[in-house]
Protein backbone atom coordinates (compact mmCIF):
# COMPACT_ATOMS: atom_id res chain seq x y z
CA UNK A 1 0.00 0.00 0.00
CA UNK A 2 3.08 2.57 0.17
CA UNK A 3 3.25 2.93 -3.37
CA UNK A 4 -1.00 4.07 -3.05
CA UNK A 5 -0.08 6.61 0.15
CA UNK A 6 2.84 7.98 -2.46
CA UNK A 7 0.97 8.71 -5.25
CA UNK A 8 -2.13 9.68 -3.56
CA UNK A 9 0.43 12.29 -1.93
CA UNK A 10 1.78 13.06 -5.38
CA UNK A 11 -1.53 12.99 -7.15
CA UNK A 12 -0.21 10.49 -9.62
CA UNK A 13 -3.02 8.02 -8.55
CA UNK A 14 -5.80 6.52 -10.68
CA UNK A 15 -9.45 5.73 -9.46
CA UNK A 16 -8.87 2.24 -9.19
CA UNK A 17 -5.83 2.79 -7.30
CA UNK A 18 -8.02 5.28 -5.31
CA UNK A 19 -10.49 2.81 -4.23
CA UNK A 20 -8.30 0.24 -3.19
CA UNK A 21 -6.51 3.13 -0.79
CA UNK A 22 -9.91 4.06 0.32
CA UNK A 23 -10.22 0.23 1.64
CA UNK A 24 -7.24 0.65 2.94
CA UNK A 25 -7.49 3.37 5.68
CA UNK A 26 -10.79 2.27 5.73
CA UNK A 27 -10.21 -1.61 7.36
CA UNK A 28 -8.27 -0.10 10.97
CA UNK A 29 -7.86 3.00 13.20
CA UNK A 30 -4.28 1.53 12.93
CA UNK A 31 -3.98 2.80 8.68
CA UNK A 32 -5.63 5.70 9.53
CA UNK A 33 -3.21 6.81 11.77
CA UNK A 34 -0.33 6.04 9.29
CA UNK A 35 -2.16 7.94 6.35
CA UNK A 36 -2.06 10.74 8.72
CA UNK A 37 1.37 10.90 9.37
CA UNK A 38 2.17 10.77 6.07
CA UNK A 39 0.38 13.79 5.56
CA UNK A 40 1.82 15.86 8.54
CA UNK A 41 5.07 14.54 6.95
CA UNK A 42 3.94 16.54 3.16
CA UNK A 43 3.31 19.25 5.68
CA UNK A 44 6.95 19.94 6.73
CA UNK A 45 8.59 19.80 3.54
CA UNK A 46 5.68 22.64 2.17
CA UNK A 47 8.15 25.83 1.55
CA UNK A 48 5.15 27.88 2.64
CA UNK A 49 5.14 26.28 6.33
CA UNK A 50 1.25 26.58 6.17
CA UNK A 51 -1.06 24.20 8.41
CA UNK A 52 -2.33 21.36 7.41
CA UNK A 53 -5.20 19.55 8.76
CA UNK A 54 -4.78 15.72 8.60
CA UNK A 55 -7.84 14.88 9.77
CA UNK A 56 -9.67 17.22 6.51
CA UNK A 57 -7.61 15.38 4.52
CA UNK A 58 -8.39 12.19 5.30
CA UNK A 59 -12.30 13.20 5.10
CA UNK A 60 -11.56 14.73 1.60
CA UNK A 61 -10.11 11.19 0.56
CA UNK A 62 -13.07 9.50 1.60
CA UNK A 63 -15.11 11.99 -0.89
CA UNK A 64 -12.68 11.84 -3.87
CA UNK A 65 -13.62 7.99 -4.86
CA UNK A 66 -15.60 9.01 -8.04
CA UNK A 67 -13.33 11.62 -9.08
CA UNK A 68 -10.57 10.35 -11.70
CA UNK A 69 -8.29 12.93 -10.91
CA UNK A 70 -7.17 14.38 -7.43
CA UNK A 71 -6.25 17.91 -6.40
CA UNK A 72 -5.04 16.85 -3.16
CA UNK A 73 -2.51 19.51 -2.59
CA UNK A 74 -3.95 22.37 -4.56
CA UNK A 75 -3.81 24.91 -1.97
CA UNK A 76 -0.06 23.67 -1.39
CA UNK A 77 1.74 23.78 -4.68
CA UNK A 78 4.71 24.76 -3.64
CA UNK A 79 5.62 22.11 -2.01
CA UNK A 80 6.56 20.25 -5.06
CA UNK A 81 9.60 22.60 -4.96
CA UNK A 82 10.64 19.12 -2.90
CA UNK A 83 7.80 17.09 -1.79
CA UNK A 84 7.22 15.62 -5.16
CA UNK A 85 10.82 13.59 -4.21
CA UNK A 86 10.88 13.86 -0.79
CA UNK A 87 7.71 13.03 0.61
CA UNK A 88 7.85 9.66 -1.20
CA UNK A 89 11.39 8.81 0.64
CA UNK A 90 10.31 9.41 3.41
CA UNK A 91 6.64 7.58 3.33
CA UNK A 92 9.19 4.76 2.09
CA UNK A 93 11.24 5.16 5.19
CA UNK A 94 8.59 5.53 7.22
CA UNK A 95 6.96 1.69 5.86
CA UNK A 96 10.28 0.16 6.19
CA UNK A 97 10.45 1.24 9.58
CA UNK A 98 6.59 -0.59 10.60
CA UNK A 99 7.60 -3.31 9.15
CA UNK A 100 5.17 -3.66 6.57
CA UNK A 101 8.04 -4.81 3.79
CA UNK A 102 10.07 -7.74 4.89
CA UNK A 103 13.47 -6.08 6.24
CA UNK A 104 16.71 -7.74 5.48
CA UNK A 105 20.31 -6.88 6.50
CA UNK A 106 21.17 -4.81 3.38
CA UNK A 107 20.05 -1.51 2.25
CA UNK A 108 17.21 -1.29 0.28
CA UNK A 109 16.91 1.64 -2.06
CA UNK A 110 13.52 2.73 -3.40
CA UNK A 111 12.53 3.41 -6.63
CA UNK A 112 12.10 7.54 -6.63
CA UNK A 113 11.59 9.12 -9.70
CA UNK A 114 12.59 12.45 -11.20
CA UNK A 115 9.51 14.84 -11.39
CA UNK A 116 8.80 17.64 -13.50
CA UNK A 117 6.28 19.94 -12.42
CA UNK A 118 4.47 22.00 -15.06
CA UNK A 119 2.97 25.52 -14.50
CA UNK A 120 -1.06 24.75 -13.79
CA UNK A 121 0.43 21.62 -11.25
CA UNK A 122 0.45 18.54 -12.97
CA UNK A 123 3.03 16.34 -12.32
CA UNK A 124 5.04 14.39 -15.01
CA UNK A 125 7.47 11.44 -14.39
CA UNK A 126 10.34 11.57 -16.17
CA UNK A 127 12.05 8.11 -16.58
CA UNK A 128 15.45 7.71 -18.53
CA UNK A 129 15.20 5.11 -20.35
CA UNK A 130 12.23 6.96 -22.05
CA UNK A 131 12.48 8.82 -25.81
CA UNK A 132 9.30 11.29 -24.94
CA UNK A 133 7.79 14.58 -26.15
CA UNK A 134 6.82 16.59 -22.71
CA UNK A 135 3.86 18.74 -23.82
CA UNK A 136 1.27 21.05 -21.94
CA UNK A 137 -2.21 20.80 -21.20
CA UNK A 138 -2.71 22.16 -25.07
CA UNK A 139 -0.36 20.32 -26.70
CA UNK A 140 2.27 21.85 -26.91
CA UNK A 141 5.80 20.16 -27.57
CA UNK A 142 7.65 21.58 -24.67
CA UNK A 143 10.45 19.93 -25.16
CA UNK A 144 11.60 16.06 -25.99
CA UNK A 145 13.18 13.75 -22.91
CA UNK A 146 16.05 11.37 -24.35
CA UNK A 147 17.98 9.51 -21.90
CA UNK A 148 19.03 11.84 -19.26
CA UNK A 149 18.48 14.69 -20.75
CA UNK A 150 15.35 16.76 -21.12
CA UNK A 151 16.28 19.29 -24.21
CA UNK A 152 13.44 22.64 -24.71
CA UNK A 153 12.07 23.82 -27.64
CA UNK A 154 13.84 27.15 -28.65
CA UNK A 155 11.01 27.60 -31.20
CA UNK A 156 7.87 28.09 -29.05
CA UNK A 157 7.34 31.65 -28.48
CA UNK A 158 5.76 32.83 -25.40
CA UNK A 159 4.41 35.86 -24.02
CA UNK A 160 4.53 35.59 -20.48
CA UNK A 161 6.50 33.54 -18.73
CA UNK A 162 5.69 29.82 -18.10
CA UNK A 163 8.13 28.23 -15.49
CA UNK A 164 8.42 24.07 -15.36
CA UNK A 165 9.98 22.87 -12.28
CA UNK A 166 12.82 19.97 -12.34
CA UNK A 167 13.25 17.78 -9.09
CA UNK A 168 16.00 15.24 -8.71
CA UNK A 169 15.70 12.87 -5.56
CA UNK A 170 18.29 11.46 -3.82
CA UNK A 171 20.59 9.10 -5.58
CA UNK A 172 20.11 10.59 -9.33
CA UNK A 173 21.37 13.19 -11.71
CA UNK A 174 19.46 14.43 -14.33
CA UNK A 175 20.58 17.28 -17.34
CA UNK A 176 18.44 19.71 -18.57
CA UNK A 177 19.31 21.79 -21.89
CA UNK A 178 17.14 25.33 -21.70
CA UNK A 179 14.99 26.81 -24.73
CA UNK A 180 18.32 29.23 -25.28
CA UNK A 181 20.57 26.25 -25.35
CA UNK A 182 21.73 26.74 -21.30
CA UNK A 183 23.08 23.26 -20.39
CA UNK A 184 22.31 22.34 -16.66
CA UNK A 185 23.71 19.46 -14.64
CA UNK A 186 21.46 18.32 -11.96
CA UNK A 187 22.95 17.10 -8.96
CA UNK A 188 20.92 14.48 -6.40
CA UNK A 189 18.28 16.30 -4.16
CA UNK A 190 18.38 19.31 -6.21
CA UNK A 191 15.01 21.44 -7.34
CA UNK A 192 15.46 24.01 -10.61
CA UNK A 193 12.75 25.89 -11.40
CA UNK A 194 12.82 27.85 -15.03
CA UNK A 195 10.91 29.13 -17.80
CA UNK A 196 10.02 27.38 -21.12
CA UNK A 197 11.03 30.09 -22.97
CA UNK A 198 13.06 32.88 -22.35
CA UNK A 199 11.49 36.75 -23.17
CA UNK A 200 13.31 39.16 -25.67
CA UNK A 201 14.92 42.16 -23.29
CA UNK A 202 14.45 40.08 -19.78
CA UNK A 203 16.73 38.79 -17.72
CA UNK A 204 16.95 34.81 -17.97
CA UNK A 205 16.69 33.62 -14.59
CA UNK A 206 16.54 30.81 -12.90
CA UNK A 207 15.50 29.43 -9.29
CA UNK A 208 18.03 26.76 -7.57
CA UNK A 209 17.95 24.94 -4.69
CA UNK A 210 20.90 22.19 -3.95
CA UNK A 211 23.35 22.00 -6.58
CA UNK A 212 23.57 22.48 -10.55
CA UNK A 213 26.64 23.19 -13.36
CA UNK A 214 26.05 25.43 -15.62
CA UNK A 215 27.43 26.00 -19.29
CA UNK A 216 25.41 29.31 -20.36
CA UNK A 217 24.69 30.12 -23.40
CA UNK A 218 26.04 33.25 -24.34
CA UNK A 219 23.82 36.10 -24.99
CA UNK A 220 25.63 39.63 -24.60
CA UNK A 221 22.10 41.85 -24.55
CA UNK A 222 20.20 39.32 -22.04
CA UNK A 223 22.21 38.43 -18.59
CA UNK A 224 21.84 34.90 -16.96
CA UNK A 225 20.88 34.87 -13.36
CA UNK A 226 20.77 32.09 -10.99
CA UNK A 227 18.83 32.71 -8.09
CA UNK A 228 19.93 31.11 -4.70
CA UNK A 229 17.25 32.61 -2.10
CA UNK A 230 20.49 33.95 -0.57
CA UNK A 231 22.69 34.91 -3.53
CA UNK A 232 22.24 35.56 -7.05
CA UNK A 233 24.56 35.03 -9.37
CA UNK A 234 24.81 36.94 -12.79
CA UNK A 235 26.60 35.86 -15.96
CA UNK A 236 26.50 36.52 -19.61
CA UNK A 237 28.16 33.37 -20.73
CA UNK A 238 30.29 31.19 -18.69
CA UNK A 239 30.58 27.94 -17.04
CA UNK A 240 29.88 27.60 -12.81
CA UNK A 241 29.24 25.23 -10.19
CA UNK A 242 26.61 26.42 -7.36
CA UNK A 243 25.79 24.43 -4.78
CA UNK A 244 22.99 25.99 -2.56
CA UNK A 245 21.38 22.93 -0.50
CA UNK A 246 19.07 24.38 2.45
CA UNK A 247 20.92 22.90 4.90
CA UNK A 248 24.33 24.23 4.21
CA UNK A 249 25.89 27.11 6.08
CA UNK A 250 26.87 28.39 2.76
CA UNK A 251 26.25 28.74 -0.94
CA UNK A 252 28.99 28.01 -2.94
CA UNK A 253 30.09 29.18 -6.42
CA UNK A 254 33.06 28.02 -8.25
CA UNK A 255 33.93 28.97 -11.77
CA UNK A 256 35.19 27.20 -14.32
CA UNK A 257 35.31 29.95 -16.91
CA UNK A 258 34.19 32.91 -17.57
CA UNK A 259 33.28 35.78 -15.64
CA UNK A 260 30.63 35.77 -12.64
CA UNK A 261 29.38 38.30 -10.74
CA UNK A 262 27.86 37.67 -7.60
CA UNK A 263 25.21 39.59 -4.99
CA UNK A 264 22.83 39.78 -2.14
CA UNK A 265 19.28 38.43 -3.85
CA UNK A 266 17.06 41.02 -1.30
CA UNK A 267 19.12 43.86 -3.54
CA UNK A 268 19.31 44.96 -6.98
CA UNK A 269 22.56 44.18 -9.01
CA UNK A 270 24.90 46.80 -9.07
CA UNK A 271 28.42 46.22 -11.04
CA UNK A 272 30.37 48.39 -8.12
CA UNK A 273 28.93 46.55 -5.05
CA UNK A 274 28.79 42.92 -6.92
CA UNK A 275 31.67 41.14 -5.95
CA UNK A 276 33.43 39.68 -9.27
CA UNK A 277 34.94 35.70 -9.83
CA UNK A 278 37.69 34.79 -11.81
CA UNK A 279 37.86 31.59 -12.93
CA UNK A 280 39.42 28.65 -10.68
CA UNK A 281 38.20 30.29 -7.33
CA UNK A 282 35.23 29.68 -5.12
CA UNK A 283 33.66 32.01 -3.24
CA UNK A 284 31.73 30.67 0.11
CA UNK A 285 28.43 33.23 0.65
CA UNK A 286 27.59 32.47 4.24
CA UNK A 287 23.92 32.37 4.73
CA UNK A 288 23.73 33.99 8.23
CA UNK A 289 26.31 36.24 8.32
CA UNK A 290 26.32 37.39 4.38
CA UNK A 291 30.08 37.44 4.78
CA UNK A 292 32.11 35.86 1.30
CA UNK A 293 35.32 34.70 0.99
CA UNK A 294 37.06 34.03 -2.35
CA UNK A 295 39.75 31.34 -2.56
CA UNK A 296 41.29 29.31 -4.61
CA UNK A 297 39.54 26.33 -5.95
CA UNK A 298 39.73 22.95 -6.44
CA UNK A 299 37.90 22.66 -9.73
CA UNK A 300 38.02 18.67 -9.74
CA UNK A 301 36.53 17.99 -6.49
CA UNK A 302 33.71 20.50 -6.98
CA UNK A 303 32.71 19.16 -9.80
CA UNK A 304 33.22 15.31 -9.90
CA UNK A 305 30.04 14.33 -9.37
CA UNK A 306 28.70 15.56 -12.33
CA UNK A 307 29.86 11.97 -13.59
CA UNK A 308 28.83 10.38 -10.64
CA UNK A 309 32.18 10.43 -8.98
CA UNK A 310 32.54 11.88 -5.17
CA UNK A 311 35.94 13.46 -3.72
CA UNK A 312 36.91 14.60 -0.49
CA UNK A 313 40.01 16.37 0.22
CA UNK A 314 40.33 16.67 3.99
CA UNK A 315 37.14 16.94 5.19
CA UNK A 316 35.61 16.52 7.74
CA UNK A 317 33.27 13.45 8.10
CA UNK A 318 30.38 15.56 9.55
CA UNK A 319 30.46 17.21 5.93
CA UNK A 320 30.98 13.98 4.44
CA UNK A 321 27.91 12.59 5.49
CA UNK A 322 25.27 14.73 4.12
CA UNK A 323 27.00 13.69 0.39
CA UNK A 324 27.26 10.17 1.21
CA UNK A 325 23.49 10.42 1.70
CA UNK A 326 22.52 12.50 -1.48
CA UNK A 327 24.49 10.13 -3.46
CA UNK A 328 23.87 7.55 -2.29
CA UNK A 329 19.98 7.83 -1.38
CA UNK A 330 20.19 6.76 2.80
CA UNK A 331 19.94 8.18 5.86
CA UNK A 332 23.18 8.03 8.02
CA UNK A 333 22.74 8.58 12.27
CA UNK A 334 26.14 9.00 13.41
CA UNK A 335 25.97 8.64 16.90
CA UNK A 336 29.92 8.71 17.23
CA UNK A 337 30.55 12.68 17.69
CA UNK A 338 34.44 12.08 18.20
CA UNK A 339 34.22 11.13 14.35
CA UNK A 340 32.75 14.40 13.51
CA UNK A 341 35.96 16.62 12.87
CA UNK A 342 38.04 13.57 11.64
CA UNK A 343 39.59 14.21 8.52
CA UNK A 344 39.43 12.07 5.38
CA UNK A 345 40.64 12.19 1.84
CA UNK A 346 38.91 9.70 -0.57
CA UNK A 347 37.22 9.57 -4.00
CA UNK A 348 34.73 7.23 -4.95
CA UNK A 349 32.35 6.26 -7.86
CA UNK A 350 31.27 2.39 -8.85
CA UNK A 351 31.63 1.59 -4.84
CA UNK A 352 27.99 0.37 -2.70
CA UNK A 353 27.74 2.21 0.45
CA UNK A 354 28.51 -0.66 2.08
CA UNK A 355 32.32 -0.54 0.31
CA UNK A 356 32.34 3.02 1.00
CA UNK A 357 31.59 2.57 4.49
CA UNK A 358 34.15 -0.56 5.01
CA UNK A 359 37.08 1.50 3.16
CA UNK A 360 36.18 4.22 5.85
CA UNK A 361 36.08 1.34 8.61
CA UNK A 362 39.60 0.70 7.50
CA UNK A 363 40.94 3.80 8.52
CA UNK A 364 38.80 4.50 11.88
CA UNK A 365 37.65 1.20 12.94
CA UNK A 366 33.91 2.80 12.79
CA UNK A 367 31.24 0.33 14.50
CA UNK A 368 28.43 0.73 12.02
CA UNK A 369 24.98 -1.45 11.26
CA UNK A 370 22.56 -1.55 8.06
CA UNK A 371 19.38 -1.61 8.30
CA UNK A 372 16.61 -1.26 4.88
CA UNK A 373 17.84 2.62 4.41
CA UNK A 374 19.08 3.53 7.58
CA UNK A 375 22.91 3.83 8.76
CA UNK A 376 24.04 3.93 12.65
CA UNK A 377 27.28 4.68 13.61
CA UNK A 378 28.54 3.79 16.46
Amino acid sequence: MKKLVIKYLTDTISETELKSLIEWVQHSKKNQDQFKILLNANHKLDMANRPIDAEAAYKNLLKKIEVKRIPIIKSYQTVFKYAAVAIIFLGMAYFYQQGYVESEPKLVIPDESITLLLDNGDVKILNKGETIQVTDVKGNILGTQKGNQLVYNKELKVETLVYNTITVPYGKRYEVQLSDGTHVHLNAGTSLKYPINFIEGKKRQVFLDGEAYFDVSKDVNNSFVVNTNEIDVRVLGTQFNISSYPEDENVTTVLVEGLVSLYNSNEDYNPETATLLDPGLKAKWNKKTNHIEITKADIEMHTAWINGKIIFRYTPFKNIIKKLERHYNVEIINNNKALDDQLFAASFDIETIEQVLESFNISYAIDYSIKNNQIIIN
